[in-house]
């Protein structure tokens, strides 16, 4: 496979139930763990749990997630765990739906007792857990989600890439430099949506630049229409997408058939990956994305190797590598660095001061930091870019 070409995302994922999911998870990983019982002295298995979309719009990106922590835990319980631990992954699925993610979690975390959580997806799926104090109650951190995160802080809540705030201000910067001073802003209308207006109008202000024209569209949806009627009326030079995948392409493809032909540049919730699946190189071209993690298909970096020799080991997997996987691969570097700083004794509670307490931590040419007061553990943000030919260049 030429990892320098998007590579399509795995057939439309079959229906997987979350039952069948989760075993295929554990079974895995339960066999690893067997096989190194014997060479690990006093041994535990850690378990981590995940609640994102295994089903549904963006099962791709949640099933991709999975995906890359299953590989780092594999790589890690095969050379002998940590601390005489080994790592178990308990994937349930939500199917995307907010109103099932506390539920699902609450269930989780009775059954299985994870000591931290990981891999959740959704502005709203993230607030409804934060507003249901779930993981103040249970003492647990959630290490690693994707969402249009505004946060600098928030009890429990530990992010492994680059804020909202950093992705903005990484695109109006960058259409200020090539000269492009009329914007147009893609966002959906749900809890988070005043605090996404107020981040792109204090980064375009920043930029020297003006946002004419602003459009949402119904959350968890790809209802798009709408937003792109208000675009073609205002004709900006360029529309900031922040959204994810499926409304994301959704409006690409809409709004290049109505004739629209400003310059569209997405998140990176939006998935490079997604949106090469369902749209054709034609409509791709152009389209630029934040992404907050290095590149999978650049082999030059020292973690895109460990992703892509972590995945040929495992052999046929159900998803292909993609940036998805590489942020999955990396929450789970960071979740098994916490617990190698806890030594032998391992707890839920003792979590939040050891995350803080990391600094800087390598993992692998990518830096993640966590301090009191601040959650977001980056700042890495580059602009990928579709070629005519489909390729990704940065």
């Amino acid at each position: 496979m030429n990892l320098a070409t998007i590579a399509p995302l795995c057939p439309a994922p079959q229906k997987v139930s979350q039952v069948q999911f989760t075993l295929r998870s554990v079974r895995l990983s339960m066999a690893v763990a067997t096989a190194v019982f014997m060479s690990v002295a006093q041994g535990g298995q850690i378990v981590v749990g995940q609640v994102g979309p295994i089903s549904g719009l963006e099962a791709g990106q949640g099933r991709a997630y999975a995906a890359g922590m299953q590989l780092l835990f594999d790589t890690v319980n095969k050379a002998g765990g940590v601390n005489g631990n080994t790592f178990i992954l308990a994937t349930r699925d939500d199917g995307g739906r907010p109103e099932d993610t506390v539920n699902v979690t609450r269930r989780l975390i009775a059954e299985e007792r994870p000591l931290v959580l990981a891999g959740y997806f959704g502005n709203q799926n993230i607030t409804s857990l934060m507003n249901s104090g779930v993981l103040e109650k249970e003492k647990i951190a959630l290490v690693g989600y994707r969402a249009a995160d505004l946060r600098a802080s928030t009890p429990y809540l530990y992010n492994i890439r680059a804020g909202l705030h950093d992705e903005i201000d990484k695109i109006t910067e960058h259409l200020a430099t090539i000269g492009i001073k009329r914007l147009g802003l893609l966002y959906e209308d749900g809890p988070d949506a005043a605090g996404v207006i107020a981040a792109s109008d204090e980064a375009a202000a920043k930029a020297h630049v003006a946002i004419i024209a602003k459009a949402p569209y119904p959350p968890g949806t790809a209802r798009v229409a709408q937003a792109v009627e208000v675009f073609a009326k205002a004709s900006p030079q360029a529309i900031i997408m922040v959204s994810n995948g499926a409304p994301a392409a959704a409006f690409i493809e809409q709004y290049r058939a109505s004739g629209g032909s400003a310059q569209l540049f997405a998140s990176s919730a939006a998935d490079i990956e997604q949106l090469s699946k369902r749209l054709g190189k034609e409509q791709m071209q152009g389209v630029a994305i934040a992404q907050v993690t290095p590149s999978p298909y650049r082999i030059s970096s020292r973690l895109a190797k460990e992703l892509n020799d972590a995945a040929e080991r495992a052999g046929k997997l159900d998803v292909p590598v993609s940036f998805a996987m590489m942020e999955g691969f990396i929450a789970a570097k960071v979740i098994v660095e916490a617990v190698r700083r806890q030594n032998a004794k391992v707890t839920r509670e003792a979590i939040p001061a050891t995350l803080e307490s990391i600094g800087n931590y390598d993992a692998g040419g990518y830096v993640v930091a966590f301090r009191p007061g601040m959650h977001v553990g980056s700042r890495f943000v580059e602009l990928s870019i579709v070629s005519s030919a489909g390729r990704i260049r940065q």
